[in-house]
Protein backbone atom coordinates (compact mmCIF):
# COMPACT_ATOMS: atom_id res chain seq x y z
CA UNK A 1 0.00 0.00 0.00
CA UNK A 2 1.83 3.24 -1.19
CA UNK A 3 1.59 6.17 1.50
CA UNK A 4 -0.35 8.12 -0.59
CA UNK A 5 -3.20 5.50 0.93
CA UNK A 6 -2.54 6.19 4.44
CA UNK A 7 -3.62 8.49 6.50
CA UNK A 8 -2.20 10.11 9.22
CA UNK A 9 -3.23 11.43 12.82
CA UNK A 10 -1.85 13.54 15.80
CA UNK A 11 -1.78 11.31 19.25
CA UNK A 12 -0.65 13.51 22.31
CA UNK A 13 0.22 12.21 25.66
CA UNK A 14 -0.62 14.86 27.98
CA UNK A 15 1.36 15.80 31.05
CA UNK A 16 -1.13 13.08 33.28
CA UNK A 17 0.68 10.73 30.82
CA UNK A 18 4.25 11.30 30.67
CA UNK A 19 4.67 12.03 34.43
CA UNK A 20 3.10 8.42 35.03
CA UNK A 21 5.82 7.14 32.42
CA UNK A 22 3.13 5.98 30.08
CA UNK A 23 4.70 7.56 26.78
CA UNK A 24 6.68 4.14 25.72
CA UNK A 25 3.22 2.29 26.52
CA UNK A 26 1.16 4.25 24.66
CA UNK A 27 3.73 4.63 21.65
CA UNK A 28 4.06 0.98 21.62
CA UNK A 29 0.36 0.37 21.42
CA UNK A 30 0.12 2.38 18.37
CA UNK A 31 3.46 0.53 17.06
CA UNK A 32 2.32 -2.78 17.55
CA UNK A 33 -1.13 -2.28 16.10
CA UNK A 34 1.07 -1.89 12.97
CA UNK A 35 0.82 2.54 12.50
CA UNK A 36 4.22 4.14 11.54
CA UNK A 37 5.75 7.18 13.74
CA UNK A 38 6.17 9.97 11.68
CA UNK A 39 7.63 12.09 14.11
CA UNK A 40 7.56 12.36 17.71
CA UNK A 41 9.13 15.17 20.40
CA UNK A 42 8.84 15.91 23.64
CA UNK A 43 7.57 19.37 24.23
CA UNK A 44 6.63 21.90 26.80
CA UNK A 45 3.60 23.92 24.76
CA UNK A 46 3.35 27.48 24.45
CA UNK A 47 -0.03 28.78 25.63
CA UNK A 48 -0.31 30.53 21.96
CA UNK A 49 -0.12 26.62 20.32
CA UNK A 50 -2.86 25.45 23.13
CA UNK A 51 -5.52 28.34 22.20
CA UNK A 52 -4.97 27.58 18.30
CA UNK A 53 -4.94 23.75 18.82
CA UNK A 54 -7.96 23.82 21.36
CA UNK A 55 -9.66 26.98 19.61
CA UNK A 56 -13.04 25.34 19.87
CA UNK A 57 -13.44 24.76 22.96
CA UNK A 58 -12.08 28.39 23.89
CA UNK A 59 -15.85 29.74 24.79
CA UNK A 60 -15.95 26.45 27.72
CA UNK A 61 -15.73 27.01 31.44
CA UNK A 62 -13.51 24.75 31.61
CA UNK A 63 -10.66 26.28 29.01
CA UNK A 64 -8.68 27.90 31.37
CA UNK A 65 -8.13 25.44 33.81
CA UNK A 66 -7.32 23.04 30.48
CA UNK A 67 -4.76 25.90 29.36
CA UNK A 68 -3.18 25.12 32.89
CA UNK A 69 -3.34 21.61 32.29
CA UNK A 70 -1.91 21.46 29.32
CA UNK A 71 0.86 23.40 30.62
CA UNK A 72 1.57 21.79 33.76
CA UNK A 73 4.41 19.49 32.53
CA UNK A 74 6.17 18.06 28.84
CA UNK A 75 3.88 16.48 26.43
CA UNK A 76 4.84 13.61 24.29
CA UNK A 77 3.80 14.88 21.00
CA UNK A 78 3.46 12.13 17.58
CA UNK A 79 2.00 11.56 14.01
CA UNK A 80 0.99 8.03 13.06
CA UNK A 81 0.30 6.68 9.35
CA UNK A 82 -1.73 4.00 8.49
CA UNK A 83 -5.02 2.97 7.54
CA UNK A 84 -7.51 4.33 9.07
CA UNK A 85 -5.13 6.04 11.53
CA UNK A 86 -8.19 9.11 13.00
CA UNK A 87 -10.84 6.36 13.32
CA UNK A 88 -8.44 3.37 14.62
CA UNK A 89 -6.95 5.38 16.51
CA UNK A 90 -9.61 7.09 18.64
CA UNK A 91 -10.92 3.64 19.03
CA UNK A 92 -7.47 2.84 20.56
CA UNK A 93 -7.76 5.96 23.00
CA UNK A 94 -11.44 5.15 24.27
CA UNK A 95 -13.99 7.90 25.10
CA UNK A 96 -12.99 11.31 26.20
CA UNK A 97 -14.36 10.28 29.80
CA UNK A 98 -12.31 7.30 30.91
CA UNK A 99 -15.27 6.28 32.65
CA UNK A 100 -17.42 5.78 29.30
CA UNK A 101 -13.99 4.33 27.83
CA UNK A 102 -14.17 0.20 26.88
CA UNK A 103 -11.98 -2.00 28.50
CA UNK A 104 -8.90 -2.24 26.69
CA UNK A 105 -8.80 1.15 26.01
CA UNK A 106 -5.87 3.11 26.49
CA UNK A 107 -7.67 5.73 28.87
CA UNK A 108 -9.85 2.65 30.70
CA UNK A 109 -6.34 1.54 31.38
CA UNK A 110 -5.11 4.27 32.70
CA UNK A 111 -7.11 7.20 33.43
CA UNK A 112 -10.18 7.76 36.01
CA UNK A 113 -11.22 11.38 35.44
CA UNK A 114 -12.31 13.09 32.02
CA UNK A 115 -9.76 16.50 33.26
CA UNK A 116 -6.47 13.61 33.58
CA UNK A 117 -7.64 11.33 30.55
CA UNK A 118 -3.84 11.11 29.18
CA UNK A 119 -4.01 11.71 25.37
CA UNK A 120 -5.78 13.48 22.75
CA UNK A 121 -6.03 12.17 19.47
CA UNK A 122 -7.14 13.99 16.29
CA UNK A 123 -11.10 13.47 15.30
CA UNK A 124 -11.14 13.88 11.78
CA UNK A 125 -8.95 13.82 8.89
CA UNK A 126 -8.84 17.60 8.80
CA UNK A 127 -8.58 17.92 12.21
CA UNK A 128 -5.26 15.50 12.01
CA UNK A 129 -3.57 17.84 9.43
CA UNK A 130 -4.00 20.93 10.49
CA UNK A 131 -2.84 19.62 14.24
CA UNK A 132 0.22 17.69 12.53
CA UNK A 133 1.25 21.44 10.63
CA UNK A 134 0.72 23.33 13.93
CA UNK A 135 2.65 20.91 16.12
CA UNK A 136 5.06 19.62 13.47
CA UNK A 137 4.89 21.70 10.48
CA UNK A 138 7.02 20.20 7.97
CA UNK A 139 9.57 18.40 10.30
CA UNK A 140 7.95 14.26 9.40
CA UNK A 141 10.08 11.78 8.37
CA UNK A 142 8.93 9.82 5.01
CA UNK A 143 10.51 6.31 5.37
CA UNK A 144 9.99 3.03 4.11
CA UNK A 145 9.67 -0.29 6.53
CA UNK A 146 9.38 -3.94 5.88
CA UNK A 147 7.09 -5.28 7.79
CA UNK A 148 4.56 -3.19 5.87
CA UNK A 149 4.38 -5.79 3.16
CA UNK A 150 2.82 -8.06 6.25
CA UNK A 151 0.47 -5.12 7.65
CA UNK A 152 -0.90 -4.42 4.41
CA UNK A 153 -2.63 -6.56 1.66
Amino acid sequence: MSAANLERSFIAVKPDGVERGLVGEIVRRFETRGFKILALQLVHPSEELLREHYADLAGKAFFPKLLAYMQSGPVAAFVIQGKGAVKIGRAMLGATNPQESAPGTIRADFALDIGKNVCHGSDSVEAAEKEIALWFGENLKSYTRAVDAVIYE
